[in-house]
């Protein structure tokens, strides 16, 4: 720990220079320790959050028994659904062991942030942390709205092309999310999505199976007795949640990773000369406080330099980035009229090119590649 801290101490008072325009980006490891005064863990802070959200979710759900108004109702599952967001980012975090310096607590804050979207932590540990973090954009491993080539589109039968223009319509986030990657691969996944096979996987689906059924049935005994109808409770207290959750994680990773200058890779020769972490990552900006609220999961490029970064500190480990390395980050504000353009222009890909295209195979953007230092 003191040899840590004197590192940390050492880099802290060193002088760092942004990477020239033009010049090869450094090795990861070098990058990674530009962020070393950032990776300390709050365990406390830690822990309010985790109460500060749960506690919101609580009285969202709950509001959605007593308040009487239909839209209310409604507006309070809505909002349900995007605490449950909130509270996967911090479940995410605990995943990653970079939310308190406790393993251990890691692993049981983690799986209680993970309840209100029924996301077994132990599935969810492998597709993410192994799969997704450590092939980022590379076709064949991360599975995570993986563009399609045009022959792979042309080959599939006509039902699946209908329900792949609905996902990538700007329209499908929570479709997408909720067959392709709860469904098929969180929720007692079949052998074909299944990585390989752990008790520990049973085991966790099994816990979020018993924490729906006793949300449910905590909405069955409320509808009696309130005189309700357990329908509408069932709705506004867990279906609107849900679904609402599901459109949330869907279009986050979406915007994550999905940009007219992200490249995407389907040999790994390629793929091990680009800077994945960097290049293929989106930093999403939105005003109103919209990336406070969201826990500060949109300053994603930081995140996947270094997953030991604690949420709390992303905003100023991205400032830090971008200030190494100017013109390098994929930097993009928010607007609805940027996000339906970009589900415009990326719906296939050409991974020979190195090109975004539609659904007839017409060239509509070409991505950026980021080349590592020798």
């Amino acid at each position: 720990m003191q040899v840590a801290t004197a590192e940390m101490a050492g880099l802290e008072s060193a002088e760092i220079l942004p990477v020239a325009e033009g010049m090869p980006l450094p090795h990861r490891k070098v990058i990674r320790s530009w962020l070393l005064p950032l990776i300390h863990k709050n365990t406390a802070l830690a822990i309010w959050l985790i109460v500060l959200d749960s506690s919101l979710w609580i009285a969202a759900i709950f509001a959605t028994v007593y308040l009487d108004s239909l839209v209310l109702k409604i507006v309070c599952g809505l909002t349900a659904g995007f605490i449950t967001g909130r509270l996967f980012i911090l479940g995410h975090d605990a995943c990653h062991q970079s939310f308190t310096s406790h393993r251990g607590l890691n692993r049981v804050l983690g799986r209680i942030a993970f309840l209100p979207s029924l996301t077994p932590y132990s599935l969810w540990d492998v597709g993410h942390n192994v799969v997704h973090h450590g092939q980022t954009n590379l076709k064949g491993f991360d599975f995570v709205w993986e563009p399609l080539s045009k022959a792979e589109y042309d080959a599939l039968p006509r039902w699946r092309q209908v329900l792949e223009q609905l996902y990538r319509s700007g329209f499908g986030p929570a479709i997408y999310y909720l067959i392709e990657i709860w469904w098929k691969r969180l929720f007692f996944p079949s052998k074909k999505y299944k990585p390989v096979s752990r008790s520990i996987f049973i085991k966790d689906n099994i816990f979020i199976t018993v924490f729906a059924v006793m949300w449910i049935s905590l909405l069955f005994m409320a509808a009696i007795a309130t005189h309700q109808s357990f329908a509408l409770l069932l709705l506004t207290g867990f279906i609107i949640p849900f679904i609402a959750w599901n459109g949330m994680i869907g279009f986050v990773v979406y915007v994550h990773h999905t940009h007219p200058d992200i490249a995407w890779y389907d040999k790994k020769s390629e793929w091990l000369r680009a800077q994945p972490f960097v290049s293929t990552t989106v930093h999403l900006k939105f005003n109103f406080y919209i990336g406070s609220l969201l826990h500060h999961i949109m300053e994603h490029t930081a995140h996947h330099v270094d997953m030991s970064v604690p949420l709390y500190n992303l905003k100023a480990a991205q400032s830090r980035l971008e200030e190494l390395m100017p013109n390098r980050i994929v930097v993009q504000t928010f607007s609805w009229k940027w996000y339906f353009e970009v589900a415009r222009i990326c719906k296939l890909y050409d991974f020979e090119k190195k090109a975004w295209c539609d659904f007839a195979g017409n060239k509509l953007a070409e991505s950026n590649e980021v080349i590592l230092s020798a």
